[in-house]
């Protein structure tokens, strides 16, 4: 029997089975209204569609566990729409044809590693860190006489995306870049 939770233990990050869906808790309050039920309210997010949704249990009742797997993988290439990983213990290649690869296609640098949250074989979710370092594989001069404060120029990441960078940034250097603004944060030596 799989075992279950009591949602009067829910803390953020607790993850659970509802209708074959898996959530995960990111807010659980407690209540209790005079001499009625007490009342887990929670905020919770489907791993499988990523929305969140505002779901009510009666205080004591139990729920089934999810168990995720978290896969420290290493990102090979892409073919197609298709992204390829190897297993960073057991060197095992994957092949993921996701929309949720998709999404993430901007970060996916080769031999960048990140954590793939599987449940039951399916993948769930690519945890992206909140900066990412990228080579620069294309970029146009600086322009002479540009010395006003902050001067950008266009660069090409190796994994397609366009970003705005300092006028010192070269082809080859390696940029930390802001995951969720998909901003140049600064230039690694």
């Amino acid at each position: 029997m799989a075992e279950q939770i009591n949602v009067n233990d829910f803390k953020q990050g607790i993850t659970f089975l509802r209708n074959n869906q898996v959530y995960q808790v990111i807010e659980a309050n407690h209540a209790k209204s005079g001499r009625g039920q007490a009342h887990v309210k929670v905020k919770a997010k489907n791993l499988f569609t990523n929305s969140l949704q505002n779901i009510t249990f009666v205080g004591g009742e139990k729920v089934e566990k999810a168990y995720i797997l978290k896969k420290s993988m290493q990102f090979l290439y892409f073919e197609g729409n298709k992204a390829f990983f190897m297993d960073n213990k057991n060197f095992d290649q994957i092949e993921i044809n996701d929309q949720k690869i998709e999404k993430n296609r901007d970060f996916l640098g080769i031999e960048t590693t990140l954590n793939l949250l599987f449940f039951e074989d399916h993948l769930i979710d690519i945890e992206i860190p909140k900066n990412i370092i990228l080579e620069v594989i294309e970029t146009t001069d600086a322009i002479k006489g540009d010395t006003v404060t902050n001067a950008t120029k266009k660069a090409k990441l190796e994994t397609g995306l366009e970003i705005d960078v300092p006028q010192f940034i070269n082809i080859s250097d390696k940029v930390l870049i802001n995951t969720e603004t998909k901003k140049y944060i600064s230039k690694l030596s």
